[in-house]
């Protein structure tokens, strides 16, 4: 039931732009596997505390207006606000959901990229299904996670973003993604029964911590969103990927994948650093911030 809703709204939301996709493929550039991060200049080394926007900005840009969009507007699909806000909310990161059936005997695998890390001390992370948790309407990872309570995330790499889409497949319950993505399980976990994916450079054990389901706005009484917090209790790491205080990941080892809006992935092949500013050493204080607040002041 639940995949067959999955195809059902995939469908209603056309996310793939292109009637022959391979066909568009087959026009674009072969991927560059060479390429891998570097790191340039910000886009003004020069910029001042109170300057605004930096030099990449435009007169025109700053001529032009803002359109307001209610996301409850009468006739408004719930489906629009999914497309504008995955198109909008990028890059995020993706979690390589590992679960288990509460028995054992069924495992499963899949992308979600309503993803991310919301603390370290304990180690915290979310994850939002586009389901409730009732059974024939979960997602069968939700379902997983709520019955066995642990999972295992895994965090997507260039070397196996097709093996990674392909888990996206609706389906149906029963039928593991393993098979269909070819990754390869490995069940050594030390705090949960579910399987690592070996090709991973970086995962994270964890535990359900908590859960919290949402009611639809367009549909008043239907639950459309469940969001789960996850309690990570082992870190998995490449060994060339991290460093001798097991405290940083080189992203030139780890080579993550992102997801942007539609069918759009997206990688990290450039970077720039800032480091955070200082109120004393930086902004002059209590006396720096007064005067950053006079210029600013409305006519």
């Amino acid at each position: 039931m639940a995949a067959e809703k999955t195809a059902n709204w995939e469908k209603s939301i056309q996310r793939n732009p292109h009637p022959d996709f391979k066909q568009v493929e087959a026009s674009r550039p072969p991927f560059d596997a060479s390429k891998t991060l570097s790191y340039t200049q910000t886009p003004d080394p020069d910029w001042q505390h109170g300057s605004g926007a930096n030099s990449t900005s435009t007169a025109a840009d700053a001529e032009k207006k803002h359109i307001a969009i209610d996301p409850y507007a009468a006739g408004r699909p719930a489906g629009f606000n999914y497309k504008l806000l995955i198109s909008a909310i990028i890059p995020r990161p993706i979690a390589l959901l590992s679960t288990r059936s509460a028995d054992g005997t069924l495992t499963n695998l899949a992308p979600f990229s309503y993803f991310q890390l919301i603390g370290h001390d304990p180690p915290l992370f979310i994850i939002g299904f586009a389901s409730a948790l009732e059974a024939s309407r979960s997602k069968d990872s939700l379902r997983n996670l709520h019955e066995r309570g642990e999972c295992v995330i895994n965090i997507i790499s260039e070397s196996f973003i097709e093996a990674a889409n392909s888990t996206s497949v609706n389906t149906p319950y029963g039928v593991s993604e393993w098979a269909v993505s070819g990754l390869t399980p490995r069940y050594d976990c030390e705090t949960v029964g579910c399987a690592r994916v070996q090709e991973a450079v970086f995962a994270i054990e964890g535990k359900l911590e908590s859960v919290r389901e949402f009611e639809s706005r367009a549909t008043p009484g239907k639950v459309t969103s469940t969001l789960a917090v996850i309690e990570g209790t082992r870190f998995w790491a490449r060994e060339d990927a991290v460093n001798e205080e097991r405290n940083i990941i080189d992203p030139k080892v780890l080579r993550p994948i992102s997801r942007l809006g539609g069918i759009t992935y997206g990688r990290v092949t450039e970077g720039l650093e800032l480091p955070r500013p200082d109120f004393e050493k930086d902004l002059g204080g209590v006396e720096g911030a007064k005067k950053l607040e006079s210029q600013h002041l409305p006519n």
